[in-house]
């Protein structure tokens, strides 16, 4: 009821408000399936202030919305009961016939997307394959294309990285300085002294179970030698949603292992920007294992990638078109 009730705030809440504000709006992007409510906001009020039918209404709206798809994990495509849907006023005027229409049964946000868009998007080239073959069966949804996501240079390239880049000059220095500031940080947060000399590899994003945050640890017949002789630093730092046990099983693992190595992995509690613009600029390899295909796109391997730090990944989400072999 809660999930529900927050998409019907962003959908038709959103819509609403962007009226009331008198905001002119040429394109809704739906950006993952959240907004889809919009989409049937903007169907009712079609039929009832020009007294369009709802194929008509459906059709009008298709021109204005856009929708990119973000996951091809299950628990990132929602469905509803249309119960829940009619209880909870998610019809919002809408008939379970119209409704049906639109989102299957039992109604998948996704699928709704989909149909009531007139382009959509998955975010790398090869979450496109995986998306067109996951909606293929969806009857009435609009072609997915494939934009690659990306990030902003200026958030998260380290500004003496970026002006030895431009002067086409060599990267070692000020990648050993942003080094250092990670480092002083760690010390700061954890009272962990790393030293700068170790080869070091960061992993830091959120700890969803298929992006495998403590794979690295699974052969401590293997890792366990480096880590106690001191000739590698794992630096680790992730947050679990809520109501996924299995993620938060992952963060309560990687906790375990710097208390097991306490003067080789850390652990840094509370991951943000903050953390993640840290850890992109300061390691030597950004550690990247999900499994293929389920990683869409994406995008710390860029923010490494941009400071010099070598990508060490799984050939998913936007790699294959940003690696170069050898």
């Amino acid at each position: 009821e809660e999930r529900i009730a927050q998409e019907m705030i962003l959908g038709i809440g959103g819509y609403r408000a962007l009226k009331a504000l008198k905001i002119p709006v040429d394109i809704y992007h739906f950006n993952d399936s959240h907004p889809v409510f919009a989409g049937t906001e903007i169907i009712r009020e079609l039929m009832d202030e020009e007294g369009l039918s709802f194929d008509e209404a459906w059709a009008k709206a298709r021109e204005k919305i856009v929708f990119t798809t973000h996951t091809p994990v299950k628990a990132g495509n929602e469905e509803h009961d249309h119960e829940l849907l009619q209880y909870m006023g998610a019809y919002n005027g809408l008939t379970f016939g119209q409704m049906l229409r639109l989102g299957g049964e039992p109604f998948s946000m996704t699928v709704a997307g989909l149909r009531l868009a007139k382009k959509a998007n998955a975010v790398a080239q090869l979450h496109g394959e995986t998306a067109r073959r996951m909606w293929s069966g969806v009857t009435g949804a609009a072609e997915i294309i494939a934009i690659t996501n990306g990030v902003f240079p200026g958030a998260w390239q380290d500004p003496e990285i970026a002006k030895a880049f431009a002067r086409n000059e060599d990267l070692w220095a000020p990648h050993q300085q942003a080094k250092r500031e990670m480092i002083a940080e760690i010390y700061r947060r954890n009272g962990v002294q790393l030293d700068e000399e170790v080869l070091t590899i960061g992993f830091a994003r959120r700890a969803a179970p298929y992006k495998r945050g403590n794979l690295i640890f699974t052969k401590p017949e293997v890792i366990g030698e480096y880590l106690e002789s001191g000739k590698l630093q794992i630096i680790l730092s992730g947050k679990a949603h809520p109501n996924d046990l299995t993620g938060k099983d992952i963060v309560a693992e990687m906790y375990r292992m710097s208390k097991r190595y306490p003067k080789s992995v850390v652990f840094l509690e509370d991951y943000d920007i903050k953390i993640g613009r840290l850890l992109t600029r300061g390691c030597d390899v950004w550690l990247n294992n999900p499994r293929r295909p389920q990683e869409a796109s994406g995008t710390s391997g860029m923010k490494a990638a941009m400071n010099g730090v070598l990508n060490f990944s799984v050939l998913d989400g936007w790699w294959p078109e940003g690696c170069v072999h050898g």
